[in-house]
């Protein structure tokens, strides 16, 4: 008879590579994931791995005992999910994962809406691009929020995927600059040499800035590179350079920014939550799930084009979005569980 802990353990060793990997990712010393493999190949009567002395490897009985483990594995959570489906009440601990800017936007939202579940915990974490599905089908959480840049995220034999909102980019600038004034018409080949602020070359937000700048002629080589949204939007608060971002960065409440739509069909993202077919009626991930859409609907309120209002003492504009300010976390979103 195989020992579920074991398959889950052969599964953890082909994703992650390594006996130290595997053994870091599920908390287990190495000598005790080792051993475990040992005894997994006692009970299957076949090499599972095959050791060198610097690496191990999966052997072709491995990879097909995986196969079959992710399947059974599979069958036990959707077994689970149905028992605690009857249950009824929402219990446990829910782990969610999101990129950075809608762990930002979506907290205080998901904060209000599950704490009425008293035996339900949430662990809310943030991944790279590109990761969180990967996390989801590995079962180190149980829904991810991801962005999907290029219109490749899909449902699988595995995964279910809720598509949340449509994210555009924006463009930002200091409150000072003359693109500030909203009656000033934004052209894009007037700011070429504009000093931009960007992500490094390769992120996926650096790409769509590429692909919104090349239809009119491009833009210099950027001379300035920061990780993350948020430094660049500070950095633009201090009049240093323009940026384009996706909307959503904006929850971040960072102030001193003047925010313009760009013209025309501007590039954007589609942000979805992505979960386990297996797990999704479990009432832990069903009620999250429900939290996340209601939550973007009142995000998706908050990105609807700029518009603008009226003007401070100093006759600077106020931007304000469609359904509130600039948004905020947990601004409007807040106003969607009566707090």
């Amino acid at each position: 008879m195989l020992e579920l802990r074991r398959l889950v353990l052969i599964c953890e060793f082909a994703r992650k590579g390594s006996i130290a990997a595997t053994a870091e990712s599920l908390g287990y010393s190495p000598s005790a994931v080792s051993q475990q493999l040992v005894a997994l190949e006692r009970e299957t009567g076949t090499a599972l791995i095959d050791r060198t002395a610097r690496s191990a490897e999966l052997t072709d009985a491995g990879r097909r005992l995986v196969t079959h483990a992710q399947r059974i594995l599979s069958m036990v959570e959707e077994a689970e999910s149905d028992l605690s489906a009857h249950a009824g009440t929402p219990a446990g601990r829910v782990v969610v994962t999101a990129f950075p800017t809608a762990a930002v936007a979506f907290a205080p939202a998901l904060a209000r809406s599950l704490r009425r579940h008293t035996e339900l915990a949430l662990r809310l974490g943030q991944s790279r691009s590109g990761r969180g599905i990967r996390e989801v089908e590995s079962g180190e959480v149980d829904i991810a929020l991801v962005d999907d840049w290029y219109g490749r995220v899909r449902d699988s034999e595995s995964l279910r995927v809720f598509p949340l909102l449509r994210d555009p980019l924006v463009l930002v600038v200091p409150r000072k600059h003359r693109l500030a004034d909203p009656d000033v018409p934004v052209d894009l080949r007037e700011l070429r040499d504009e000093p931009w602020m960007a992500t490094p070359d390769g992120e996926p937000s650096r790409l769509a800035v590429d692909r919104l700048l090349v239809d009119v002629g491009g833009t210099r080589p950027t001379p300035w590179e920061f990780e993350g949204l948020g430094t660049i939007l500070s950095l633009v608060a201090k009049g240093i350079g323009i940026a384009a971002v996706p909307a959503l960065a904006l929850a971040a409440g960072v102030r001193g920014l003047a925010v313009r739509q760009f013209p025309g069909n501007p590039v954007g993202r589609d942000v979805h939550a992505v979960a386990r077919g297996s797990s999704v009626h479990r009432p832990s991930v069903s009620v999250t799930l429900r939290a996340i859409h209601v939550a973007a609907r009142y995000i998706a309120a908050d990105l609807e084009p700029v518009r603008p209002a009226e003007r401070t003492r100093d006759g600077g504009p106020v931007l304000e979005w469609v359904g509130g300010t600039v948004p905020s976390a947990g601004s409007s979103v807040g106003r969607s569980f009566g707090e």
